[in-house]
């Protein structure tokens, strides 16, 4: 990747849980390098105890907010004022956000309004509006490295996973239109821009499907014919074609 993004990491650990932060860590070095990683919370409470041993280990700043009124929270208000300077010093290239609360959506649209893009980490909770306003959105739960009883998430059986995917309309028409709208006349499609498409379009993020990359999700629902074709200087790459086509 020749365009690396130097990225701040704002974490609202007040309603996001502290098991995942490897995970988004991961997902996060896809797109460039977090130099930025500030943890929001009022550290005197018990209840962040879990975040407190992941401070060190993971190189995250912690940013002290007192709790001044019981029933509210300034957590909030000290995390769009960190990430409002951080856009005006220019030295960044993208947020990341990891809260589940959507009264952080017009943060998102303003840093959007920038030209700044915006990757938001969450749980399954978390509602659409702020889902919807980042590009990507992923749950964190799907980057939690085993379920409960120790199994990887990532075991699946190919046939009902195939299933599984194809059944998801959304998911089906979103694939097959970003293929449309980014394939040439002999209708093939480059898989870049098919990736580019879609996060250009939508939160959609493969991760949330339990792959780590679009391509792995795409061969798994066996809807597209999948191609690599050399070019002049030896390069590879992948090309993909829907199937009815």
């Amino acid at each position: 990747m020749t365009d690396r993004k130097r990225i701040a990491l704002l974490i609202d650990c007040d309603n996001v849980s502290h098991k995942s932060i490897e995970g988004v860590l991961e997902e996060l070095a896809k797109y460039g390098t977090v130099n930025v990683r500030h943890a929001h919370g009022d550290w005197n409470s018990p209840l962040l105890s879990g975040w407190v041993a992941c401070l060190h280990p993971h190189a995250i700043r912690p940013i002290q907010q007192f709790a001044y009124t019981k029933g509210k929270n300034a957590t909030d208000a000290s995390m769009i004022i960190d990430a409002m300077d951080l856009l005006y010093s220019k030295n960044i290239d993208a947020f990341a956000l990891m809260t589940s609360d959507s009264d952080f959506t017009p943060l998102v649209m303003r840093i959007l309004e920038s030209g700044l893009p915006v990757y938001g980490f969450g749980g399954k909770n978390t509602p659409l509006p702020f889902v919807h306003a980042c590009s990507p959105f992923i749950f964190i739960e799907n980057l939690v490295a085993e379920d409960v009883d120790g199994s990887p998430l990532a075991k699946k059986t190919e046939q009902s996973e195939r299933n599984k995917l194809r059944g998801d309309t959304s998911l089906v028409s979103l694939l097959r239109m970003s293929v449309e709208k980014t394939s040439g006349d002999d209708d093939w499609a480059q898989m870049v821009k098919v990736g580019q498409y879609i996060s250009n379009n939508s939160s959609f993020s493969a991760v949330n499907y339990g792959y780590r990359k679009l391509s792995d999700l795409i061969r798994a629902t066996e809807l597209f014919e999948i191609v690599m074709r050399e070019s002049s200087n030896s390069v590879y790459t992948m090309y993909i074609k829907d199937i009815r086509k």
